[in-house]
């Protein structure tokens, strides 16, 4: 099974990274679902997301967890029974688990040019240290989208802004980590911040 990254950036936490190259029907053979989660893939109507949430649960394989060991919140943020925290995420053929004694978040997206479309959607105090001109500034926007996709999948709080809550502190060409802040409700967030690139996409994760 295609296993394609192990990162262990402290002694509480640990980040695996697969890489979708089975079919559906072969991931569907290498777990074993709960009937919530086999109803919800079965449900889905694209294969590619059919897939990255079987390979999810063959990542929980990984770390020695089954998906019974995997349920939701009201707000849909996925927890463990044994209370470690664990944040998920997949992206075309990419997928991710972080898990960690700490309070984390995560996110792989692929590098594409039409995030520039949306950037005014997420990002206001970036704007200071960001060149629209730069040759990275592709790459740039999805690492600071994935940085706060990864704060908000942690905080997981209904009206938390990208825009307004989330900040990236200035971060340059090469670097592979930053901090975060949340400012949300008169009280402010730190996180350390992490990221990595590998075949057109990006990952960050967040730990607080």
């Amino acid at each position: 099974m295609p296993l394609y990254k192990t990162i262990v950036p402290n002694s509480q936490t640990t980040v695996k990274i697969w890489k979708i190259t089975e079919s559906y029907t072969d991931l569907m053979a290498a777990v074993n679902l709960k009937s919530i989660a086999l109803n919800r893939v079965l449900g889905m109507k694209s294969e590619l997301h059919q897939r990255g949430f079987l390979s999810v649960r063959c990542l929980l394989q990984e770390f020695g967890y089954s998906d019974a060991d995997l349920f939701y919140d009201e707000n849909g943020k996925p927890h463990l029974k044994d209370g470690k925290q664990i944040s998920i995420t997949h992206s075309f053929n990419f997928s991710s688990v972080i898990i960690s004694d700490l309070i984390v978040g995560i996110d792989i997206e692929k590098q594409r040019d039409k995030i520039s479309v949306i950037a005014h959607k997420f990002i206001d105090y970036e704007n200071d240290y960001l060149n629209d001109k730069a040759e990275d500034y592709v790459k740039k926007l999805t690492a600071i989208w994935c940085v706060k996709e990864s704060l908000y999948k942690l905080f997981c709080t209904p009206g938390l802004s990208f825009k307004q809550h989330c900040l990236v502190i200035p971060f340059s060409k090469g670097d592979n980590d930053t901090v975060a802040w949340i400012d949300y409700k008169n009280k402010k967030y730190r996180y350390n911040i992490h990221f990595l690139e590998f075949e057109g996409f990006t990952c960050a994760y967040a730990i607080q």
